[in-house]
């Protein structure tokens, strides 16, 4: 793919000779005042300011005191004077003269001498700052985590920063990597090979990594658990990488995929070669990873969001699992997708790509399709051996024996599984919701119960405690239909809590176990138990669960979203891969009707469902056949944005419209209230480009201007259809 190119997800990345066209000078905001003697060498440092002010995104120009010219160097974080204020920034580089025309105000001081910015590292921001039509100080504040000023100083003065809480102690890899130690070691590394070797295109992957190359790849792993589960297969395709002598970075969402992935790095790689990056750490441990990657001491990055900015050297190979969960998403502006700015690294560094999940994204689907990443998949005969069997209780033979299971919240079927699997091993049982009876409706019209204060769904939150709004938390003791007057409340769901308790009644003598909410549990023993856990939430079974049971498939399958049938498999999909295989009695029930996203899992098919899913939104010119931005704010605002946006190009557009209906009702009753809108803009990838550079120019403009009040801008939100 020749530089410059629209790559296949949408983007276009600037070829080296443009550039420095980021960097040209502007003028400094600070006052014209004689400044102290100044460097010898490149007097004028070029700083950005962190400010998420739209028209504060560029550089500003500072002169260099001579005390600072050993010290202000290209990557420091500093502290300048802008607009009468003391800001903190980092200098993007040094140059001889400045463009600005007056007199420059002086760096004030040197924050840390510590290079934490480099060069690649501020590339990757400003493609990732580019593609979501966001600011480069946003982006910088997710990607650096904050300074530790004693770690810094051991860094400095060559100190070992290797004084983990883990005990993992540093050691060199040679020019080459060195061979990884042990039997215990070469064993992991064997069985992971044997199970890369069974996925079609497995074993040419990993050989074209151990030899230098660069090959993108979507794994659909099969299994969750063991040692074929999926944190072997990657830590494998991380020491093959290593042995090339290039480093990696690899992306969970969540502490409990990354507390597996790590364990799983530690047994194939030599001690000293991991660095865990995360914000659940705290700053010091986070920190402490960032400046071990940064003098080349760790080579490779395992960590949870922000881990896919950490500057690893020699980058050989990026790794995202499980590109479909939410948490990949960064909540604060520019709510950058870590797929994306994985992807967009590896264009970046000539990196490898592996993107891996036991489903496949839309997304993904797509990369596939236009050749951009080769597919690493089990064959029929392997999915076979390797996954349970699967069974759905609204089929036309299960309703034969049961005519009751479309409507009963453990079919017939369901218990049998559960009840034999018992007999074998743990059970696992697969909810949709929290809590104990998350949704109540009027015992005689059946509406939804709704508090008169903010109209929120009430809730209960035990077996004898009082309905309460899920919103407000107003009790509502005597609550009454606003429909039809009925006084009584009766359960619309059942929560995580209150199937425990029908289960625990239904199998009297057995454990049961529950992992949902605050109370979410990684792993547990393979017990004969209960484990009833909500979607996302299911532990890991060392030997994996005898059965599973999916139930409140239809509420999953029914929610308002352009992404509920693709969410739905990617969660059964999940919990179905942590279950024995079929010819060690394996077994998955589904309780949800007979739909396409149920028949993906009953044939294990989830490419074929990804590959339908992306053919109909092509056809209907939805994400991610598009790009899409919401722009959310007051109605008037909103409005001055899109326009200004049409006037320079012609996109697609739905809306304003309130966010909220609900909500939009109860601000308008208020005095003064005006309830938030939202005008989604659909882009076609041909103008993406384009599209997103004007998008931050009204941005700044508006925000410099003071034309109109601020809007949030989302780009490639799943949530907004």
């Amino acid at each position: 793919m020749s530089e410059g190119s629209l790559l296949p997800f949408g983007m276009a990345l600037p070829s080296p000779s443009h550039q420095p066209s980021l960097l040209q000078g502007f003028p400094s905001r600070g006052n014209d005042v004689a400044g102290p003697p100044l460097a010898t060498s490149n007097p004028v440092a070029r700083v950005l300011i962190e400010s998420s002010l739209p028209h504060l995104d560029r550089p500003f120009d500072y002169s260099v005191p001579a005390e600072l010219e050993g010290t202000a160097l290209a990557g420091v974080r500093v502290k300048v004077r802008f607009s009468g204020q003391e800001l903190n920034g980092y200098v993007l580089e040094r140059v001889e003269s400045s463009e600005a025309g007056h007199a420059l105000a002086p760096l004030l001081k040197v924050v840390s001498a510590v290079p934490v910015l480099t060069p690649a590292l501020l590339e990757l921001a400003s493609s990732v700052a580019a593609r979501y039509a966001g600011t480069l100080s946003d982006v910088l504040r997710t990607a650096i985590p904050p300074r530790v000023a004693r770690l810094e100083k051991q860094h400095l003065s060559g100190d070992s920063l290797s004084d983990e809480p883990d005990g993992h102690g540093e050691h060199g890899h040679g020019e080459h990597g060195e061979a990884l130690q042990g039997s215990a070691s070469r064993d992991s590394v064997s069985q992971a090979q044997a199970a890369w070797a069974s996925y079609a295109n497995g074993a040419p992957y990993l050989q074209h990594l151990a030899g230098g190359g660069s090959p993108r790849a979507v794994l659909t792993a099969t299994r969750g658990f063991g040692t074929a589960g999926w944190p072997a297969l990657v830590a494998s395709a991380v020491a093959a990488v290593r042995s090339s002598g290039r480093g990696a970075v690899v992306v969970v969402p969540d502490y409990r995929d990354l507390d597996r992935m790590e364990e799983a790095l530690h047994a194939v790689l030599p001690p000293g070669d991991v660095a865990r990056l995360t914000a659940d750490d705290g700053p010091t441990p986070r920190y402490r990873s960032y400046l071990r990657l940064l003098s080349g001491a760790a080579k490779v990055a395992v960590g949870t969001r922000s881990a896919a900015y950490a500057p690893v050297r020699d980058l050989g190979l990026v790794v995202c699992w499980d590109d479909g969960d939410d948490l990949h998403i960064d909540q604060r502006a520019p709510y950058a997708h870590t797929r994306e700015v994985l992807l967009l690294r590896s264009e970046q560094e000539s990196a490898a790509c592996l993107m891996a999940a036991h489903s496949r994204s839309i997304e993904l689907e797509r990369l596939v399709e236009v050749g951009w990443a080769v597919p690493v998949e089990a064959p029929r005969p392997v999915v076979r051996a390797s996954t349970p069997r699967v069974l759905n209780t609204a089929d036309s033979f299960e309703q034969e024996r049961d005519p009751l299971a479309k409507i009963a919240r453990l079919p017939g079927a369901a218990w049998r599984a559960a009840k034999e699997g018992l007999e074998r091993g743990p059970v696992l049982v697969q909810v949709a919701r929290a809590g104990y009876a998350p949704s109540l409706v009027c015992e005689d019209c059946r509406e939804t119960a709704r508090c008169n204060n903010c109209q929120g769904p009430l809730a209960i939150a035990g077996q004898s405690a009082l309905p309460q709004c899920r919103w407000c938390s107003t009790p509502a003791p005597d609550w009454r239909c606003r429909h039809c007057g009925g006084a009584r409340l009766r359960r619309g769901a059942a929560g995580v809590l209150r199937t425990a308790e029908e289960l625990g009644r239904a199998f009297p003598g057995k454990a049961v176990v529950t992992s949902s909410g605050d109370q979410v549990k990684a792993t547990v023993s393979d017990a004969h138990a209960l484990v009833v856990a909500t979607v996302g939430a299911e532990p890991v079974a060392s030997g994996g669960y005898a059965a599973a049971l999916l139930l409140d498939g239809n509420s999953l399958l029914r929610r308002e979203n352009l992404r509920a049938g693709e969410d739905t498999v990617r969660r059964w999909f999940n919990a179905a891969a942590l279950v024995r295989p079929a010819n060690e009695g394996g077994l998955v029930v589904i309780t949800a009707d007979d739909t396409a996203a149920t028949g993906a899992l009953l044939r294990w098919d989830p490419a074929g469902y990804a590959s339908r899913e992306l053919a109909l939104r092509q056809e209907l010119q939805l994400p991610p056949a598009v790009r899409i931005a919401s722009v959310t704010g007051k109605r008037a605002d909103v409005v001055h944005f899109t326009e200004s946006l049409a006037n320079n190009i012609q996109l697609r557009t739905a809306g304003p419209a309130p966010v909220s209906l609900a909500l939009s009702a109860k601000r308008a009753a208020e005095p003064e209230g005006e309830p938030d809108v939202r005008t989604l803009i659909f882009i076609p990838y041909a103008q993406a480009a384009f599209a997103t550079r004007t998008m931050r120019a009204v941005k700044a403009s508006s925000a410099a201007k003071r034309t109109s009040g601020p809007v949030q801008l989302r780009l490639d939100g799943v949530d907004v259809l």
